[in-house]
């Protein structure tokens, strides 16, 4: 059971495909890596998601039972189910704070319009959950900005949701700031059991919270894999370089059957796994191998996910 499925979701503007054939799992206790270029369709999918916008074609289903957002049919008109998307907590673009009040009135604004039960007492617990208690009494407007996407964090977490979705939370953020919002991230899933699903450009911070990802280019779900995919692929690799590749490739596979090797367009070998470069070149050497090349590579993580989205890579 996933705690979000997306299937077949396809969103339409002026004849133009933003979303097409969406196909979206998420695990519950993810915190789920949501990674695309602007314009590629990550805002229109969690907007889909949470209801706020209705798909063209597909569904949304949340923990295996409840269809968030169906496609209308017949010239319906779209409504998003109820009780499905009250189990999700949103942060899309900027936070919707009315500066003149405080961020306690803020949250009972909300909580009331919603019918929150003991609303005086959730306001004060989403304030202490983002860390805003000592100054919930003070004016959105002169809050920063770091202290703004934690009260639209509070927001979002005012029905005691089980999935939230934040959308570009770190933009504008000084570093100390994404560091607080990233931890936050990270104690609410990892205290609270809240399924996240988190759209980001700051990969360095995605790469230190992330246990799954997923990536979009031109809307479409290029490839979904988990943090230890990740890791494997970014990790670092021996290149090898002989005057006989298909000779030293034999020699290697037979020594190492555990490794994996990949023959590049430039005649080297790729080599990935749990290696010994000491131990790989004592074999060449022994062989009598000739030697070309012999370095180390690591592969970086922006490197990676760019060439993700610009299609370099073929597996979904």
């Amino acid at each position: 059971m996933y705690a979000i499925e997306t299937r077949g979701l396809t969103k339409v503007y002026g004849g133009r495909r933003v979303v097409d054939d969406f196909a979206m799992t998420v695990q519950p206790g993810d915190i789920y890596g949501f990674v695309g270029k602007n314009g590629a369709g990550k805002s229109t999918v969690m907007k889909m998601i949470c209801g706020d916008v209705a798909p063209t074609a597909g569904e949304v289903v949340l923990f295996g039972r409840e269809a968030v957002g169906v496609a209308p049919a017949d010239g319906a008109a779209f409504r998003a189910d109820g009780e499905g998307t009250r189990r999700i907590g949103v942060l899309i673009e900027q936070p919707g704070l009315l500066p003149g009040l405080s961020a306690y009135r803020n949250l009972m604004v909300k909580a009331l319009a919603w019918g929150i039960v003991d609303a005086p007492a959730r306001c004060e617990e989403a304030l202490r959950l983002v860390g805003l208690t000592g100054v919930g009494s003070r004016k959105v407007r002169g809050f920063s900005l770091g202290m703004k996407q934690r009260l639209g964090l509070a927001l979002a977490l005012l029905g005691n949701p089980d999935v939230l979705l934040l959308d570009e939370p770190f933009n504008g953020l000084d570093p100390e700031a994404t560091r607080a919002m990233r931890n936050l991230i990270v104690r609410l899933n990892q205290s609270l059991g809240i399924t996240v699903v988190v759209s980001s450009h700051v990969l360095d911070q995605l790469d230190r919270m992330a246990t799954r990802y997923g990536v979009i280019a031109e809307g479409r779900l290029v490839r979904q894999m988990s943090a230890a995919d990740v890791a494997a692929e970014c990790g670092s690799s021996l290149r090898v370089r002989t005057a006989d590749t298909a000779c030293a490739l034999a020699l290697l596979q037979e020594a190492f059957p555990l490794l994996a090797f990949r023959a590049e367009p430039d005649g080297s070998l790729a080599i990935s796994g749990d290696y010994d470069a000491a131990a790989v070149a004592q074999v060449l050497r022994d062989s009598g191998q000739v030697v070309l090349e012999f370095t180390q590579d690591h592969r970086d993580i922006e490197d990676y996910f760019v060439e993700l989205m610009e299609g370099g890579v073929s597996h979904v």
